[in-house]
């Protein structure tokens, strides 16, 4: 269990790294990429902006002394509807992005989805050893 947990920290905080990295890009540099994304400056800094609290959030998590179940679970609800309006935003047209936006929306959504599978197995992995009698 110890490896488990372990992982599932490296996980929370690698998450956390890719929303203050997207975070800060998204919102330092939304103007200049608006046009070539073809998304609005405020859909990016406002997408940006609320990257920023989640991260910390994160990290809160990943640097518990026990890593709460339930707090993951919300980590990875979020990252889902993260993912999910992510899609949302090309497929229901809520936005008009260019080639390179829809990639650019699409791949992160890829990534996080990615986060959001490895934060899950690593809660299915805690709950299945808490379950086994030691």
């Amino acid at each position: 269990m110890p490896k488990t947990i372990a992982l599932l920290r490296k996980v929370l905080l690698l998450d956390a790294v890719t929303c203050v990295a997207a975070g800060l890009l998204m919102t330092l540099a939304a103007h200049a990429l608006s046009e070539p994304l073809g998304l609005e400056v405020g859909l990016l800094r406002g997408a940006g902006l609320a990257l920023l609290p989640f991260a910390v959030f994160l990290v809160h998590t990943a640097r518990r002394a026990r890593l709460s179940q339930a707090q993951v679970g919300v980590a990875i609800g979020l990252n889902l509807v993260w993912v999910i309006e992510s899609v949302l935003l090309v497929v229901a047209g809520w936005a008009e992005p260019t080639v390179l936006g829809t990639v650019f929306v699409l791949g992160q959504a890829a990534a996080v989805m990615v986060l959001a599978d490895l934060e899950l197995l690593g809660v299915w992995r805690l709950r299945g050893a808490a379950a086994v009698p030691g």
